[in-house]
């Protein structure tokens, strides 16, 4: 698909969006789309503000410059009661899961809906249900978080998110801390999901094979900047430095192994100076 036909069909479209932390620039006049119904992947190193642009998107936290329009919604203009209706239609996975640890399984996922709809009982019993049993464990509901092994927590974590049927969810990092089966186990999901659901998803991660077995679109982030971009065969064919060392996990390339530093012969030599 071409620049101008994913423009035109995005959910979420962020343009020439700039964001430092004190003097860090964390982006530099980035842009980017994600497709109405598609999973786009942002990947690249640890600290490269990842989970950054996904609080920037959902309006946690403010750009030095450019926008990011979610559904036709400038969100860093948005009233603070509009700002919430649309987070409302944002499921969010976070790293941790984030249960909350005095409720079980059940009350975790009913949560949302008590708090934003005023559906009775009965109905919010059948929706917990439903979501539980898409994700596999409706068996498991009357469990703690404490009692659920570090998968499960994961999924309960994805029913809570698609508990009010959003148009769009963000994953951060969903499979990192995950065994090889847990992690085969929230490929299917998200996938499945997302198509099941007509979702739109957005999955930060620096899981190559797992995020490239289900991504449409993958950008690759390093140094505040787009490094790479493309479906997951234009990023495994990438003819960038920088992409293939992230890809292929090489130890040293354009992002170091040796932190800067003077020659170490010079080093060795001022032995008994002090830095």
């Amino acid at each position: 698909m071409s620049d101008n036909a994913r423009s035109q069909n995005s959910l979420v479209a962020v343009r020439n969006l700039s964001f430092s932390r004190g003097s860090n620039k964390i982006f530099k006049d980035v842009s980017m789309d994600f497709e109405r119904g598609k999973i786009t992947a942002i990947m690249g190193p640890s600290g490269t503000g990842k989970t950054t642009l996904l609080k920037l998107i959902g309006g946690q936290l403010q750009p030095a410059q450019g926008t990011v329009m979610v559904d036709g919604k400038n969100v860093h203009r948005l009233r603070r009661g509009d700002l919430f209706e649309l987070r409302k239609r944002i499921g969010m996975l976070f790293q941790s899961g984030a249960l909350l640890t005095d409720m079980n399984v059940y009350d975790n996922v009913a949560f949302p809906l008590r708090e934003h709809t005023h559906l009775p009982e009965s109905m919010i019993r059948s929706l917990v249900l439903m979501k539980l049993q898409a994700v596999g464990l409706r068996g498991a509901r009357d469990l703690m978080p404490n009692e659920l092994s570090g998968g499960m927590a994961r999924r309960v974590a994805l029913a809570r998110a698609i508990a009010l049927d959003p148009m769009m969810i963000m994953y951060d990092e969903p499979f990192t801390g995950q065994d090889p089966i847990s992690k085969g186990v929230l490929v299917h999901l998200i996938k499945s999901l997302n198509t099941f659901l007509g979702l739109t998803s957005i999955i930060v991660s620096h899981d190559v094979q797992e995020t490239s077995a289900i991504a449409d679109y993958i950008y690759v982030i390093s140094d505040g900047k787009i490094i790479g971009e493309g479906s997951p065969a234009d990023i495994q064919n990438s003819s960038s430095d920088w992409v293939q060392q992230f890809m292929v996990g090489s130890a040293d390339g354009p992002v170091h192994f040796h932190y800067p530093a003077k020659d170490l012969q010079d080093d060795l030599m001022s032995a008994g100076k002090r830095y």
